[in-house]
């Protein structure tokens, strides 16, 4: 399926009130630190960069996406923003990355970065078909990049001062190049910070415009109690309007950032709602993979061989667990009997305790929810059962039905027992 990146509402204000982005909290360590920012994270009252309420596995951040996805029609894009630096923890972020793209071929992945130790990883984003990349950058010149950092960790060497911002500046310059040589959406973030790089925004235009970035958002500082920079205080509306109109000259600019929490999901500016801040504690109490505690698959159908049955009907599902190399069919258990409303999935969602997905050839909206929220994930397909629970196993993508399945006189979805 080909990826409308133009979806993308951070990087295209036309569609920010139309589609929305989940970002998925997996990288909580970071390799540099900026003046602006204070290593604290746990927080559930602030609404700014670096903030989650709860840090996830890349299982359980798929735990999470998969029901954030059937709660939210409207997510097009999954990000990875931190709650540190996402290559600080390249190898849970590459991973999480790995899995969405298996599991969601049509969602638009992205991540933002600092843009230290993003460059080794450039390849496989591509490969991954990572289509927007935001950088963080504070300074085109070491001197003003010094004053911002107060350190920036190089494998096992701390560097500081000139010597640190030059280092930083060399590699995000390299990252952007190989960045743009590769087709992705570059975007850079640039925080105006009084006193320190207010007036040299342009010169990072400037630069912006040479290496070929798409778009630059210039972030007015947000003091944050605990950092250096916690009473110099934010630009005024009408300094942020002349450093923006100065970069304009150069490099379209963004002027509808939301300064996004790292669990930030939905529309931009929604926030993170109390409902998910439950739903991504419940999956941060999962094991930190999933599947671990919940290995069997839960499977609808008619003679045993074929998923061809829509979840409405069935009175019955076949329960398989992987043993060895292969799916063995270890029982079936009863499915709550129609008539029952929402009740139905509630217990259907008790029955599939020790399923984490249950594949149908039909479900309503509904079911899935409701089964959702019980840690079960419904996967509408057809064909050999065997056959799919191989490819689910490796994490590839279930064939769509070829046409709607209608059950009885048709399927409201509204969970009074059609399904």
């Amino acid at each position: 399926m080909a990826l409308d990146i133009e979806n993308h509402p951070c990087f295209n204000d036309k569609v920010r009130h139309k589609f929305g982005r989940v970002h998925l909290p997996v990288a909580p360590k970071c390799n540099i630190q900026c003046g602006y920012c204070n290593r604290k994270y746990d927080c559930v009252s602030e609404s700014r960069p670096g903030v989650t309420s709860s840090v996830l596995s890349p299982g359980q951040a798929m735990a999470y996406l998969e029901q954030v996805v059937l709660l939210d029609q409207q997510i097009r894009v999954v990000g990875i923003a931190g709650p540190g630096d996402p290559f600080a923890n390249a190898e849970e972020t590459m991973e999480t990355l790995r899995l969405v793209r298996a599991r969601f071929p049509e969602m638009l992945l992205c991540v933002a970065s600092n843009g230290l130790n993003i460059a080794p990883h450039i390849p496989e984003l591509a490969e991954l078909a990572v289509s927007h990349v935001t950088i963080t950058m504070n300074a085109v010149d070491p001197e003003i990049g010094a004053k911002v950092y107060g350190w920036v960790r190089d494998g096992k060497r701390i560097l500081r001062g000139v010597e640190a911002a030059t280092l930083l500046l060399e590699r995000q310059l390299e990252a952007i190049a190989k960045l743009k040589e590769l087709g992705v959406t570059v975007k850079l973030n640039c925080i105006l910070i009084p006193d320190i790089n207010v007036d040299h925004a342009e010169a990072v235009a400037e630069r912006a415009k040479a290496l070929g970035v798409d778009i630059l958002n210039c972030i007015p500082l947000l003091p944050v109690e605990g950092s250096e920079f916690e009473d110099l205080g934010t630009p005024s509306t009408a300094v942020v309007t002349e450093v923006r109109i100065k970069a304009a000259r150069h490099i379209a600019q963004m002027h509808h950032c939301t300064r996004c929490r790292a669990d930030a999901v939905g529309l931009l500016g929604d926030g993170t709602g109390p409902g998910y801040m439950d739903l991504l504690q419940a999956c941060a109490d999962l094991p930190l993979n999933p599947k671990d505690s919940r290995p069997r698959i839960a499977v609808a159908s008619m003679e045993g061989v074929l998923v061809n049955q829509h979840l409405g009907e069935a009175q019955s599902l076949l329960i398989f667990q992987r043993e060895g190399d292969r799916f063995v069919n270890v029982e079936s258990r009863e499915a709550p009997p129609s008539g029952l409303g929402a009740a139905r999935w509630r217990m259907l969602g008790e029955t599939l305790h020790d399923c984490h997905t249950l594949l149908v050839s039909g479900s309503g909206d509904t079911p899935k929810k409701a089964l959702a929220a019980s840690g079960v994930r419904v996967i509408v397909t057809e064909g050999v059962i065997e056959s799919l629970l191989e490819d689910l196993f490796h994490d590839k993508t279930l064939p769509s039905p070829r046409s709607a399945h209608v059950c009885g006189v048709g399927c409201a979805g509204t969970g009074t027992g059609c399904g």
